[in-house]
């Protein structure tokens, strides 16, 4: 038996997507005539109260396009230390956007609101000019922590405040919402764009949403466009992108209750120094000896138990919709 613990983007269509996807009905998406990925728009855009949406290949792909277009070069962008949109995405805000990066610290990859205002720049010509916010729900480098959707609302009124943009990386963000129950519409009325994963716990093969205003989406078409995202047929892959938003969000419930049984069996191992406590459906170790990490990667895949390092001393196990209870139980007797 092979578990397959390295991430939620290992996930594989089921039997269910693949027919869903086999009798999509297709055109040409450069000129907006795919009738499948005009769906997936209008209904994740729908979810979160935004007027308008647009498929791209990658959650690094919607989000390096949302800061394009809200920024000029020279600005500046607000993130935590830790965000994938900086950390993950090849760079791509210095070599798309030509801006200039502001990290905060916070806790577990989330930003803590007070700490915004004080790291806006003046207006002054010395510096880069503060255009944007963004945020990571859930955190990935954090261990899926969850946001405080008051810590949000805040974050949200701030920007609005100062004339700020505030952007979602919410790759996970149906993972967020399963934990706090709050309405996605009145969620994502607090942003000005928002990125979602169709990829990993929902278990689509491939593909983003990004959203936002009319205006803002026909902006991001061009830049999606020249970066070489535009696509013909595609309603065949954003099938299963759209069978994912309107079936799979519900279980990732499971995932979670998954996570936190892997929280439990790491706790009572002799080399787990700690684990993050787990909100979602991320589990990180932290080992009480770091030299040991490879080994203990290499031993467990001896066992068919596959994990990745999260960074010096520390791994990570994340459970998805492939991930069964017999999985977890070969988990524990395997690590016996």
């Amino acid at each position: 038996m092979i578990v397959d613990f390295r991430s939620d983007t290992v996930t594989k269509p089921t039997k269910a997507m693949r027919e869903f996807m086999l009798r999509a009905p297709v055109g040409d998406d450069v000129f907006e005539e795919d009738p499948t990925i005009n769906e997936l728009e209008a209904f994740g855009a729908n979810l979160f109260g935004m007027e308008a949406g647009l498929y791209c290949t990658s959650g690094t792909q919607t989000n390096q396009i949302a800061i394009k277009v809200h920024t000029n070069p020279g600005d500046e962008i607000i993130c935590h230390e830790e965000a994938h949109i900086y950390r993950y995405e090849g760079g791509g805000i210095a070599r798309n956007s030509q801006i200039s990066t502001r990290f905060l610290r916070g806790n577990f990859g989330r930003i803590n609101p007070n700490d915004i205002e004080e790291n806006i720049n003046p207006d002054n010509l010395h510096y880069p000019v503060t255009t944007i916010v963004s945020i990571e729900d859930t955190s990935n480098r954090g261990g899926g922590k969850v946001y405080d959707f008051n810590d949000i609302k805040q974050i949200s009124k701030i920007c609005k405040n100062n004339q700020l943009k505030f952007h979602l990386d919410g790759a996970r963000v149906f993972n967020a919402l399963t934990v706090t129950g709050v309405n996605s519409v009145t969620y994502g009325q607090q942003f000005d764009s928002i990125s979602i994963c169709l990829s990993k716990g929902l278990g689509a093969p491939v593909g983003s949403l990004l959203l936002g205003s009319k205006e803002f989406i026909h902006k991001a078409r061009r830049v999606r466009k020249y970066l070489g995202g535009g696509m013909r047929q595609a309603g065949i892959i954003a099938a299963g992108g759209l069978y994912a938003l309107k079936n799979n969000i519900e279980r990732l419930s499971e995932d979670h209750r998954r996570a936190k049984e892997i929280e439990t069996i790491l706790k009572e191992q002799n080399w787990i120094k700690e684990v993050i406590p787990v909100e979602t459906n991320i589990v990180v170790g932290i080992l009480k000896d770091p030299h040991q990490q490879d080994k203990i990667i290499e031993e467990l895949k001896q066992k068919g138990i596959l994990i990745v390092d999260f960074g010096k001393g520390r791994i990570r196990l994340t459970t998805h919709l492939d991930i069964t209870d017999k999985h977890i139980a070969h988990f524990k007797q395997s690590l016996k």
